[in-house]
């Protein structure tokens, strides 16, 4: 069972490269056994062994995920009073947990972004409708031009900095996660990047 779960985790380029260590394992395995067919016991033997490394490989490269959570340590967000401090990400980002409606979403903090961006999954998160919402707007991405719909957000936190009727956009795209960009960043009176760690204040 943990085996199937493993592989249901795998994505596309994992799944290639497993099967191509799968025709190099059956590769070596042939040219062993037309090389060594008087020895077909330690063949057998041969074939054991690797079919424990492959079925090894499989597992490492479905939990490695899981084991880079473990072995890494979370982020953490020191807040005090109207200030908040966070250390940079392992991927060079920096994420921060707000209140949106009361529903906790995790935004990626993008000073070049103009706008506060959700996704349309963190949209449904904070109750909005997204099913009825006019994607009238353009935007340009790395992945090229998107719809997106303008809303208005009744609340948004961030630790004790609470803002109402906040301006933000719904990315009508796919995309993984949400943007913080300079629409709310701009709120704040202090923004610092320095040391691996941000600061908002205000």
């Amino acid at each position: 069972m943990w085996v199937m779960d493993a592989l249901t985790s795998l994505s596309g380029d994992q799944i290639g490269n497993l099967v191509y260590l799968a025709l190099l394992v059956t590769a070596i395995g042939g040219w062993l056994l037309v090389s060594q067919r008087g020895n077909l016991g330690r063949i057998a033997q041969y074939a054991a062994i690797w079919g424990f490394i492959f079925l090894g490989a499989i597992v490492a490269v479905g939990l490695w995920s899981d084991i880079r959570q473990t072995v890494t340590p979370r982020q953490s967000v020191m807040m005090e009073g109207a200030r908040v401090e966070v250390p940079r990400s392992a991927d060079g980002h920096y994420y921060l947990t707000m209140e949106v409606n009361g529903a906790p979403i995790r935004f990626v903090v993008d000073t070049g972004a103009t706008e506060l961006v959700l996704s349309r999954a963190d949209a449904e998160r904070a109750g909005i409708d997204t099913g009825g919402l006019i994607y009238s707007g353009r935007a340009f991405t790395a992945n090229g031009m998107v719809e997106t719909a303008p809303v208005t957000l009744d609340r948004i936190a961030l630790g004790k900095a609470t803002d109402t009727g906040v301006r933000a956009v719904v990315n009508g795209a796919e995309m993984q996660g949400s943007l913080l960009g300079m629409s709310y960043l701009q709120r704040f009176d202090r923004l610092e990047i320095s040391g691996g760690r941000l600061v908002l204040e205000r």
